[in-house]
């Protein structure tokens, strides 16, 4: 019997992007979506286009750059929205609208306070007009785990017939367990007339800890030939199912799940570093697959038995997920073309010559001041690079700090405020909150620090340091990120970084999505 193909659709830039702080710029999805493609990702959930006007625009901008992979956006079960995600999907070569709404009696009461009779009508209805659009329809019935299998019935087999083409199962608020959430699906497919009319998805979330069990459940037990799961298990909340342990499960245990793949493991690893690099979410060290321990061997009996056979304690190569030495990949002599064929290499597109220039340019300020050049320090240039031409309020300039046993660290900092230049002078406990005090003087934001974290990009004492500094206020999260050879010129970045996120008061719709 040939194996079946498991789906894997990626929503790290719609469902992964609501993790407080992960906001993301269109240029920034840009690159995601490309490494994504390049990964070989089978459906790309882009966004929810009619969330904001920035959504909008980043949807639409990967519909037209995305060639081998679906492109999808997430729509209320409304026909504005769903109008809106077509508007936003019409470049595209291959396109899918993802409509939903809940079906729990705790939402439809509390939520939509709506009837189960007006819910049904209004997710029939949602998905005959989703596809005057295009022949992909998904629908999903939200908080499915929570609700009544008769009137899940009645739902899918309508929505079914009007023409969905697949019905993602959701677990919106990791409440199932793995036996009950697989036997549901199961049930419901067997109940369900229709049902072969359709491909089955999973789409679970990691409150309980249990989101990669629950999809691998839905998966074997329910019938699942869908996975909805992000880079890095990257979600509100506790996350969401993590894409590279679904797709290293099944490949490595392919004696069990009899499942292909259509992904390139070779790409995962790239693609966690990209992902944690734009949006400042660290990936914990012992974190299966992508974790800087996942492969590490600390036990001297463990050493032991690698050393004289990898297999011993190693189920998986971890050159096969992308874990390679920090290669040496150029230096201070190295010229522009050299530079362009690795940003090609590392699946890093700037829109003109110009920002190549640019990035360049940065190279060799930074090859001056570092011997050494890997690829998560070219990484961090480009977006640097990327985020000084996004027309931000304030931007970096320059900076003096003077730190002294005994003294009250101070800090000058010269910065952009509305391409005018200011400079501004701060006393504080430490050389960090001495920066925040100086700018904080002119800008006067009010914001509150949630989370200051250094990172360093590679190893070695050379390596740049990558700072996340995490602000809230007004009820907006965000997240800002820079990376420099100096910690405190990397903090400087990142809370400027993170005042643009708040200046630029791209406020999102962020209803409970599945």
């Amino acid at each position: 019997m040939s194996a079946e193909k498991l789906i894997i659709f990626d929503t790290t830039l719609r469902d992964g992007e609501q993790s407080p702080g992960a906001s993301m710029t269109k240029e920034e999805k840009i690159r995601i979506a490309r490494q994504l493609e390049r990964m070989k990702v089978d459906v790309i959930e882009a966004g929810f286009a009619a969330a904001s006007p920035g959504d909008f625009e980043a949807i639409k901008s990967i519909a037209g750059l995305i060639k081998d992979s679906v492109v999808c956006s997430l729509s209320r079960a409304n026909d504005r929205d769903i109008a809106r995600a077509a508007e936003a999907l019409a470049p595209a070569q291959r396109k899918r609208i993802h409509t939903f709404i809940a079906t729990s009696p705790l939402h439809m009461e509390k939520k939509l306070r709506m009837t189960p009779d007006q819910v049904f009508e209004q997710a029939r209805l949602a998905v005959r007009y989703a596809r005057q659009f295009t022949d992909d329809v998904e629908f999903s019935p939200e908080d499915g785990s929570r609700s009544d299998m008769d009137f899940l019935c009645r739902v899918l087999e309508a929505v079914i017939a009007e023409g969905a083409t697949t019905i993602n199962f959701a677990d919106t608020v990791g409440y199932a367990v793995p036996e009950l959430y697989g036997n549901m699906l199961k049930s419901l497919r067997e109940r369900i007339p229709n049902s072969d009319k359709a491909v089955w998805s999973v789409h679970c979330h990691n409150d309980l800890g249990m989101a990669v069990a629950n999809s691998l459940a839905g998966v074997m037990i329910g019938g699942a030939r869908q996975v909805e799961c992000t880079i890095n298990g990257l979600g509100e909340r506790a996350g969401n199912t993590a894409l590279e342990e679904i797709v290293m499960a099944v490949r490595t245990r392919r004696d069990h799940f009899n499942l292909t793949l259509g992904i390139d493991a070779s790409q995962i690893v790239p693609t966690s570093k990209l992902v944690s690099q734009i949006t400042g979410f660290a990936v914990q060290p012992n974190k299966a697959v992508v974790g800087a321990n996942a492969f590490a061997h600390a036990s001297g009996i463990h050493q032991d038995g690698v050393l004289k056979a990898r297999d011993t304690y190693e189920i998986m190569r971890a050159e096969d997920v992308g874990w390679t030495a920090n290669k040496i990949v150029l230096g201070k002599l190295s010229g522009r073309n050299a530079f362009k064929q690795r940003l090609e290499e590392l699946g890093i597109a700037l829109e003109s010559e110009g920002e190549v220039n640019a990035a360049f340019a940065r190279f060799k300020e930074l090859a001056d001041r570092k011997s050494e050049i890997f690829d998560e320090d070219i990484m961090a240039l480009v977006s640097d690079e990327q985020h000084s031409h996004e027309g931000e309020h304030y931007g970096f300039v320059s900076l003096s700090q003077h730190s002294e046993t005994g003294e009250r660290p101070s800090a000058t900092i010269v910065f952009t405020v509305g391409g005018k230049e200011v400079s501004c002078s701060g006393q504080g406990n430490g050389p960090v909150d001495a920066i925040v005090n100086a700018i904080e003087s002119n800008a006067a934001s009010g914001a509150e620090l949630l989370l200051f974290s250094v990172n360093a990009i590679t190893t070695g004492t050379q390596s740049q340091g990558e700072v996340t500094m995490r602000l809230a206020k007004s009820g907006r999260i965000v997240n800002g990120v820079g990376a420099d050879l100096d910690i405190v010129v990397a903090s400087a970045k990142a809370y400027l970084s993170a005042l643009n996120k708040l200046y630029s008061k791209s406020d999102k719709l962020n209803p409970q999505q599945v």
